[in-house]
């Protein structure tokens, strides 16, 4: 059974020496990490903060554990909460910081958690939804640059690395604890999802062989990392899964993980700046709205990335376009597209290099990648072509805190076996890839057909015109909903040259029946497309 917290101490006493975390001028060797962390779990577990019932007494969707809430900007801080907690027998979970009060009191009146770490810019927020969640008895405030005065109560940050011993924490690191991770909410409530740390481990942290085969054991793990030394930028918020996914499968491979200056919002230049600076080997980014600004940015400037051989995206899929245009820019790199879900964890992978290029958009399938049939009832065979359900078997998660419903609508058993059907619908290909058709959630109901929003933005985004868009459907008396798009443009472009380009490759009732065009468009902080507004866009 792997643990997180066995999992680092035991790589860092390996490479103890390496570079840990990096974040501006600070840097952390794994040694150093392995103290602070220590410290912190002994600090959290001084305050009575840590694991009450061992997972073999609850149901799928109960914890007995506490939950402590990371309520961060990137930062060293984040991560070393995360392994705190672990170490503690605690369990974090990721928190949006562009949360409203009363979307953060929702949040937490779900979640319950007893302690919150807090950079000191998100204390009047803090401060809002403190007195309305009873649960919290403990709140951590991590200095900024923002000059926030302490809340009444607050212990800061480094006084509470400070104030925890040195020793290894006294916690059972063999217990078969929880990992939670929240549902970013984009198509619905946020929600979170409760998985073993051992299947987090296989599924989704590094815990598999590039054969896709599954580690056997800590020392595997710890030869491997000795081995080997990635050097991984994830760019997005690490409130967003793929991000301290990717930071923890660099650490599962005795990695360091490096953080760009400016962590409020993409700064394209600074990315690249940082990768250059650092000799970044792998990077994280979401999609095209990643992609678009570093294209941009490359063309204006001139950075070594020599060392850069893995461009990661996750949490949104690449267009097309925008791999070649990547590929035209850094001809060396390798494109890793990954498709995933918070309750399903890795399920299939595009890789693009220069040589092959665009010559095939379905993904391959990971290990215990399924399609189930329309109505769920059984899994479909490689040969069929229809329509249904992109889920997940093996390792999967248990299911979502507090919600016995959900936990059996999105975890069916399905002839004996126990699937992960996170919302997306796919189908097989000819040669046994899978080709993702949208999340079901923003599927456009047009005259009695099924338009899946990504395919429509996919196709348009082939037109060299349009820098991003996002489709949305609009209330129709006709077609009941109408697809329509909102676009940001390169430069001008008349709507029927757009409408042509998409029929390349588009059916008739697909293409777009209204065009908005905007400055700018609005994506979440992730990357990933804000259908609210755009919903709202249209119908206002």
């Amino acid at each position: 059974m792997f643990n997180l917290a066995q999992l680092h101490e035991a790589i860092a006493e390996a490479v103890g020496d390496r570079p840990c975390l990096i974040h501006g001028q600070r840097r952390l060797s794994w040694t150093q990490v392995t103290e602070r962390t220590r410290r912190l779990a002994n600090a959290l577990g001084a305050r009575g903060i840590g694991r009450h019932r061992h997972r073999a007494e609850l149901a799928g969707w109960e914890s007995g554990q506490d939950h402590v809430a990371l309520y961060l900007y990137n930062g060293c801080e984040y991560l070393e909460s995360m392994l705190a907690c672990y170490k503690a027998g605690a369990v974090p979970f990721n928190v949006n910081y562009r949360y409203t009060a009363d979307e953060l009191g929702a949040l937490f009146a779900d979640a319950r958690p007893k302690a919150c770490v807090f950079h000191a810019e998100l204390a009047p927020t803090m401060a809002e939804v403190q007195r309305r969640t009873p649960s919290l008895e403990l709140l951590v405030c991590v200095d900024d640059d923002s000059a926030q005065p302490l809340l009444p109560g607050t212990v800061a940050y480094e006084e509470l690395v400070a104030d925890g011993a040195a020793d290894r924490p006294a916690v059972d690191w063999l217990a078969d604890d929880l990992y939670m991770l929240y549902t970013g909410g984009t198509t619905g409530d946020p929600k979170g999802v409760l998985w073993r740390q051992h299947d987090i481990f296989i599924a989704a942290l590094g815990g598999r062989r590039r054969d896709g085969t599954v580690v056997a054991s800590i020392d595997e793990v710890v030869e491997r990392a000795r081995s080997r030394h990635p050097v991984q930028l994830p760019t997005p918020p690490m409130m967003h899964g793929a991000a301290h996914w990717a930071a923890f499968v660099a650490f599962h491979s005795g990695g360091t993980i490096v953080m760009q200056d400016n962590v409020r919002r993409l700064d394209a230049a600074d990315v690249l700046a940082t990768a250059e600076r650092e000799g970044v080997t792998t990077m994280l980014i979401v999609g095209d709205a990643f992609a678009q600004p570093l294209i941009d940015e490359l063309d204006r400037g001139s950075y070594d990335l020599s060392a850069l051989e893995l461009l990661a995206t996750g949490g949104a899929p690449m267009s097309a376009a925008t791999k070649a245009r990547l590929l035209q820019r850094l001809p060396h790199v390798m494109i890793f597209d990954a498709w995933g879900a918070s309750e399903a964890g890795a399920q299939a992978v595009n890789v693009a290099t220069k040589d092959t290029g665009d010559t095939h958009p379905a993904f391959a399938p990971r290990p215990g990648a399924a399609i189930l049939a329309a109505d769920r009832s059984a899994r479909l065979p490689a040969d069929s072509r229809d329509i249904g359900w992109l889920a997940q078997r093996g390792h999967i998660p248990l299911g979502y805190l507090g919600d016995r419903a959900r936990t059996g609508r999105t975890f069916p058993v399905v002839d004996g076996v126990r699937y992960a059907v996170p919302g997306d619908r796919a189908r097989w290909t000819d040669d046994g890839h899978i080709e993702l058709l949208g999340r079901e959630a923003v599927t456009i109901n047009s005259g009695g057909e099924k338009v899946f929003a990504e395919e429509v933005e996919h196709a348009l985004k082939r037109h060299p015109a349009v820098y991003d868009v996002v489709v949305v459907g609009r209330a129709d008396e006709r077609w009941g909903q109408a697809v329509c798009a909102i676009v940001q443009l390169r430069n001008p472009v008349d709507e029927a040259e757009l409408v042509a380009t998409a029929a390349e490759t588009l059916a008739r009732y697909k293409l777009p029946k209204q065009f908005v065009f905007v400055d700018e468009l609005v994506r979440l902080p992730n990357g990933k497309a804000d259908y609210r507004w755009a919903r709202a866009l249209v119908d206002g």
